[in-house]
């Protein structure tokens, strides 16, 4: 994407991702049988005691709710496909690739896994995947909506022409199905973050998640420091978070939520709210740098004992295929998010300007979201619509004097403050 940031890692991903051959018995193909939408995990059994035996394992492990990644080499990857009917929850796969490529576009702190295309023979993924779950599902009443999801799929991948509209699931020819593959690793958030949801779904808890520590925060028009002290003060922060990082915690956590609401606002993304994870991570302060090291437990290695690191975590957003499509609810459109945000980061301000403009202009970053994403003139159109709305809502808080550029997580770890940048606020 033009402007955009991409990790070695990255590419490393959408590599791998394109390399697995899901007919050779490299790759076990399983049902998801928790949750709502109608997944395949896509497991690696080149070694283990199933190696080779993708089929065996399919018949043999894959109806099992619990204990599946014992048998194989690793986490399963994600497939995801849309499915979007009266009777199921929402799933619409191009919006994670949206995600994927405007994350990087943002240079976002929040961590987007990548995200590729991938297609398969309909009647095999019917065959291994579809009627297995659909089959597996019936007698559970808890996956009652997930049961729903893989009996249209089911019906789809049978006769393509009985679902609507055709070409959300499958290629021009209908041989194939057609969906998004990456690999989310993490856990999910308790009410620290993701909120308490007493209020119900939608509306309620969207304005629930605004009660959050790092929402408070984010919508207090202090200095950074007293920002912090206000979330904290406020809002509900779970025990699990020591008391010796929470303000650096913080720091982390408003600088990745301004990401999380700014991307939920521009692609209407309807079920955020208790779908938001962390991954744990070291840091500590070598010679005046910032450094990292992911973390396997609660016990720093020794390696790096000697720098006093702090154990922090670090947001992910891997569930994002409830947005984009017209047909979802823009809740954090809705409950006004972003007029709330008083903290922001210069870059990220800079880059949402500089999209705005382009759209208007229909420049390169027009062209790219138009043909890369598979989306419906409808779709492009609402994107277009939701990024001049976040940019005047922005625009006037920053000509307002509301907007602190003042979001930097790391110099926060390692001085203790944050120096604020000013802006031009009309200046991409």
């Amino acid at each position: 994407m033009p402007g955009a940031r991409y990790a070695e890692r990255d590419r490393a991903e959408e590599d791998a991702f394109c390399r697995i051959d899901f007919h050779s018995g490299s790759h076990a193909l399983c049902p998801k049988l928790f949750s709502t939408s109608p997944g395949t995990l896509v497991y690696d059994v080149t070694s283990g005691p199933y190696a080779g035996r993708a089929a065996a394992f399919e018949s043999e492990v894959c109806t099992r709710t619990h204990g599946i990644a014992h048998d194989a080499a690793d986490e399963p990857l994600s497939y995801k496909m849309s499915v979007n009917t009266r009777e199921t929850s929402a799933t619409f796969a191009n919006a994670s690739l949206v995600y994927y490529h405007y994350a990087r576009y943002f240079d976002a702190a929040v961590h987007v896994p990548p995200a590729v295309l991938r297609t398969m023979d309909r009647r095999a993924h019917l065959a291994r995947v579809s009627r297995p779950g659909a089959a597996a599902s019936a007698t559970v009443p808890a996956l009652k909506l997930n049961h729903a999801a893989w009996t249209a799929l089911s019906q789809a991948e049978a006769d393509p022409a009985s679902y609507t509209p055709t070409d959300e699931l499958f290629v021009a020819d209908r041989s194939q199905v057609y969906g998004v593959l990456l690999h989310p690793r993490g856990r999910r958030y308790g009410e620290e973050v993701n909120g308490s949801r007493a209020s119900g779904w939608g509306d309620g808890q969207s304005r629930d998640f605004q009660q959050t520590p790092p929402f408070v925060a984010l919508a207090t028009n202090r200095p950074l420091t007293e920002a912090i002290d206000e979330g904290l003060a406020r809002g509900h922060l779970h025990t699990a978070v020591p008391t010796s990082v929470r303000r650096e915690q913080m720091a982390f956590w408003m600088r990745e939520l301004v990401d999380v609401v700014l991307l939920d606002f521009l692609f209407s993304q309807q079920d955020r709210i208790g779908n938001i994870d962390y991954l744990s991570y070291w840091y500590w302060v070598e010679d005046g740098q910032v450094r990292r090291m992911a973390a396997q437990g609660a016990h720093a290695p020794d390696e790096i004992a000697r720098h006093s690191p702090k154990l922090l975590r670090r947001t992910e957003l891997g569930d994002n295929d409830a947005g984009v499509r017209t047909s979802y609810v823009n809740y954090t459109q809705r409950t006004g998010m972003l007029e709330r945000v008083r903290h922001m980061a210069p870059a990220s301000y800079r880059q949402l300007i500089a999209l705005d403009r382009d759209f208007a202009a229909r420049g390169p970053l027009y062209e790219y979201t138009r043909t890369s994403f598979g989306l419906s003139g409808p779709e492009l159109a609402q994107i277009v619509s939701n990024t001049a709305k976040a940019a005047r809502i922005l625009r006037e808080s920053c000509r307002a004097g509301r907007l602190r550029f003042d979001l930097d997580p790391e110099a926060y770890l390692r001085d203790g403050r944050v120096a604020e940048a000013r802006l031009d606020c009309d200046a991409p």
